[in-house]
């Protein structure tokens, strides 16, 4: 079992900078296949950002390809979402995922573990 914490949201200017950051803890974090959604009032959960447990393949949602970037630190058991350019759209409850399955995928039934998620408030 794998227990994720998320952290780094917070209110910013559409324009500027915040670092999403998701500790995970209680299970080998370097198998994990690990990735972001978020969530915006009304509307569905959205893919974000996923990073293979080799680290090697990196996806992206079109919507933030560019702006935001994806890493992660296996010697910490954390991955990190730089995100830049935010944009009032940017706006919702950031959620972490993890998978320990072949590949990372787009596709939020691929994740059996979540995150309590971060709130995320870009204002114009």
């Amino acid at each position: 079992q794998v227990q994720l914490v998320e952290s780094g949201g917070g209110l910013v200017q559409a324009g500027g900078s915040l670092r999403l950051s998701c500790a995970a803890s209680g299970r080998t974090f370097r198998n994990l296949n690990m990735a972001w959604f978020r969530q915006a009032p009304g509307k569905e959960r959205e893919f974000v950002a996923g990073i293979r447990w080799t680290g090697i393949t990196i996806l992206y949602g079109d919507s933030v390809k560019g702006r935001f970037t994806l890493s992660r630190a296996n010697a910490k058991n954390t991955v990190y979402l730089q995100m830049n350019s935010l944009k009032p759209e940017d706006t919702a409850v950031y959620y972490c995922a993890a998978n320990g399955g072949p590949s990372v995928s787009r596709a939020q039934n691929e994740y059996d573990t979540w995150g309590q998620g971060t709130q995320v408030t870009v204002s114009s």
